[in-house]
């Protein structure tokens, strides 16, 4: 880990590869962080040519063309289906065709507009909680195990809720079991070596993923039994949605578990590294809670309430462009293309380095420099900001994690001030998803 000096600004950054990273090399260093073999050359240039098959693209254009144009319906990348494959089954995340599409359009719905003001009562909740909790500590907090615990109860409240015969503590503690479990990234599927060959994964208990799997199908049943005349959470609304468009139990229970390991990883990463940016620019971090305190000054923050604050979505928005929690996705081109000047060949490997094109010089001015107000004049062009994607894939639970994250950092800025401890901010790594390296430990202290 790196220190931050205290007197210096600029938010700390990934350290990406400085030379060419051979194939075996690849597989090792993305095993522990796939940040350090992404070229450091996708910072200053928009298209940089890999090793063997591989392209990485930082073009906004050839961006576009590849998730929303000619190229939208390449696959995802055979080593994306293999790493994560055990934990999310074949929901939305990797199913491709007629599958992905019937999936698609039956889960639309849940993510609409309209749902969002029942689901922000439940996150508003959670946010007390933490704000209160802060205010009894001790001053300091680790915001890497504050955030993922607020994003867990969330997920307890509005898909696991009412399970009488689990306590909602054994749920938090079996979803981190999983969520530890899947993200161990193996050595061999990176390197795309036969499936029958053994991970050292394999070497540890599946219990974690058998276990959620278990419990999801047991809510699923449980819930469907309970037959509610109006929908209360997020689990309702799905189990509605397949009352009018059946599927089979088993691919319900991939998207649950879909859904659940997406919303959690984003909205907790973007939490825990916006309270740190927050406490890197403190005049920024008061000038959000007096737009919080106009709003509402102490009730419940509501849906209608996070409309009417443009500095915090903003705040937001900047923190998902410098630490994306979906740093780097790839796909495999199924047909050959020509986008521009680069030729693509049927079976070459298409990266997108996301941490990459949202920091990329070529792009953005000072991209280094944590600048909300550029999400405030002007529009980024189609391509340069993509911490959701893009194009038919693009993630169906953009708007939710967006609310999730602004209710809760709202009803805790209100109450509690963030500044530097001194203590070492770690680097960012990505592996499932990009998180900081270690503890990120800040003061948290009543707003005055």
């Amino acid at each position: 880990m790196t220190e931050q000096p205290l007197f210096d600004a600029t938010p700390i950054a990934a350290q990406l590869a400085t030379k060419p990273v051979g194939l075996l090399k690849f597989a090792q260093l993305a095993g522990r962080n796939m940040l350090e073999v992404i070229p450091d050359e996708t910072l200053r240039q928009k298209y940089v040519r890999g090793p063997l098959n591989i392209h990485y693209f930082c073009d906004p254009d050839i961006i576009t063309e590849l998730l929303v144009g000619k190229g939208r319906y390449f696959p995802k990348a055979k080593f994306t289906k293999d790493i994560i494959g055990s934990a999310v089954g074949n929901g939305l995340i990797l199913s491709e065709g007629d599958k992905w599409r019937s999936q698609r359009h039956r889960y639309s719905p849940l993510f609409a507009a309209r749902n969002l003001p029942l689901l922000a009562t439940h996150f508003a909740e959670t946010g007390i909680e933490v704000a209160d909790s802060l205010l009894e500590g001790h001053g300091i907090v680790d915001v890497t195990q504050m955030a993922p615990a607020s994003t867990l109860t969330n997920i307890s409240r509005v898909i696991f809720s009412g399970n009488e015969e689990v306590s909602a503590e054994e749920i938090r503690a079996g979803l981190k079991a999983y969520f530890e479990y899947i993200s161990r990234i193996s050595l061999f599927d990176l390197m795309q070596l036969p499936k029958w060959l053994p991970r050292r994964k394999w070497l540890q208990s599946k219990a974690p993923v058998t276990n959620m799997r278990n419990l999801a199908r047991q809510v699923i049943v449980e819930r469907r039994s309970q037959n509610r005349e109006e929908p209360e959470d997020f689990l309702d609304l799905m189990i509605a949605a397949l009352d009018e468009d059946f599927e089979d139990l088993e691919t319900t229970v991939d998207n649950l578990l879909t859904f659940v390991v997406a919303g959690h990883e984003t909205s907790a990463n973007a939490l825990a590294w916006g309270y740190y940016l927050l406490a890197l620019h403190p005049r920024m971090q008061t000038r959000i809670r007096q737009e919080i305190r106009k709003i509402t000054p102490d009730a419940p923050v509501t849906y209608e309430d996070v409309q009417h604050m443009p500095l915090l979505r903003a705040h937001i928005k900047e923190t998902l462009r410098l630490y994306p929690s979906a740093a780097f996705f790839a796909r495999d081109a199924s047909d050959d293309l020509q986008i521009k000047n680069v030729s693509i060949s049927k079976g070459d490997a298409l990266f997108f380095p996301v941490y990459s094109l949202h920091r990329n010089e070529k792009l953005w001015d000072a991209p280094e420099s944590y600048r909300p107000e550029r999400f405030l004049s002007g529009k980024i062009p189609r391509g340069q900001y993509i911490p959701f994607g893009d194009g038919p894939r693009i993630c169906l639970g953009a708007q939710y994690a967006e609310t999730e994250i602004m209710v809760l950092m709202a009803s805790v800025l209100r109450k509690i001030t963030f500044s530097l401890s001194g203590s070492l901010i770690p680097r960012p790594v990505l592996t499932f998803t990009m998180r900081p390296e270690g503890p990120m430990i800040l003061n948290a202290r009543p707003a005055p």
